[in-house]
């Protein structure tokens, strides 16, 4: 009798277990083809393509490193200008120029409801294996220094330290007019508690947090000024049209200058504060990589170019020398 109780008791267990695993292999499964619905069409990477990149890394012990878009775009956050999956492929709007926010009331409205609506999902978007690789090789030595155009601050949760963020991030707000600043779930908690009605709203979320919601939503939504000057609130995003801060530029030029070269991954380029980090050190005769989809604004003067996902390339680099 005590051993018909324990079998059974074993194939319980079993069920159990076979559920469970079955539940957890559906939600990975979800969750992969949720992320990859953004990154473009891509060929398979080579083997040799991988050896190749990583025996130039090898030789250039103090390499820069360039993120764009396109290592986020495997975490769930869409990029710009991908054929057929970035946002300007799928909708109409333009990303916000940084005049227009200026300007317009209305235009501040629009831009802060959308972002309230996708902060939630936006600010809970987890690193991914291109991410992870670059923090574990930051602190292995191979790599010095990390800039990334990226706002979501995806490089400092998979634990990278030395990362400048060259378009800011979308993590504080700040003040136009004083030197006023707040964490930006500080102020989602300010904006949740003057739009409560605004948590439903439908929405799509942008590479900078940014969403599409109904225009009616965006009308009835109200925003803060700032406690202290009653100034305007942007986040720490350097909006299109904007110019970077010239202390982070300096920095980053210097960083250059001391450089073995420069690997870019996932940016197209055609973001001059990007690919001015390529001619800087094109002026300096040093050596130039490349890991993107497709093409970009620097491909002639690369030393090398693949056209693979980051994702299939960077994980894959030094596997056994640690």
């Amino acid at each position: 009798m005590l051993s018909c109780k324990i079998f059974f008791i074993y194939e319980v267990v079993k069920m159990r277990f076979t559920q469970f695993m079955c539940l957890r292999l559906n939600q990975a499964s979800f969750l992969d083809i949720k992320q990859q619905q953004f990154v473009p069409k891509h060929q398979p990477v080579l083997e040799r393509d991988v050896k190749r990149l990583e025996s130039f890394l090898l030789s250039k012990p103090n390499i820069v490193v360039l993120t764009g878009a396109g290592i986020s775009t495997e975490s769930g956050i869409p990029d710009y200008r991908s054929e057929g999956v970035g946002l300007y492929a799928r909708s109409n709007h333009k990303p916000i120029q940084h005049s227009e926010f200026l300007r317009s009331s209305d235009i501040r409205k629009r831009y802060w409801a959308r972002n309230f609506v996708g902060w939630p999902r936006f600010s809970a978007t987890e690193p991914n294996s291109t991410h992870y690789a670059l923090a574990r090789f930051e602190r292995e030595g191979r790599i010095q220094s990390l800039v990334t155009q990226n706002v979501d601050r995806l490089h400092t949760k998979a634990g990278s330290k030395n990362v400048i963020e060259l378009h800011g991030s979308g993590y504080t707000v700040q003040c136009l007019s004083c030197n006023y600043n707040i964490g930006r779930h500080d102020f989602q908690a300010i904006l949740n508690s003057l739009n409560p009605e605004f948590k439903n709203a439908p929405n799509m979320v942008r590479p900078d947090g940014d969403v599409e919601i109904p225009a009616d939503y965006i009308k009835k939504f109200r925003i803060p000024t700032c406690p202290e000057c009653r100034g305007y609130l942007k986040p720490e995003i350097v909006f299109f049209g904007d110019n970077v801060p010239k202390d982070r530029l300096d920095r980053i030029a210097e960083m250059i200058y001391t450089s073995d070269g420069l690997l870019v991954l996932g940016s197209s380029l055609l973001v001059f504060s990007g690919y001015r980090m390529v001619l800087q050190t094109k002026d300096l005769n040093l050596p130039v990589a490349i890991v993107n989809i497709g093409e970009t604004r620097g491909d002639h003067l690369a030393d090398i170019k693949l056209a693979a996902k980051c994702g299939d390339v960077v994980p894959k680099l030094f596997d056994f020398k640690k």
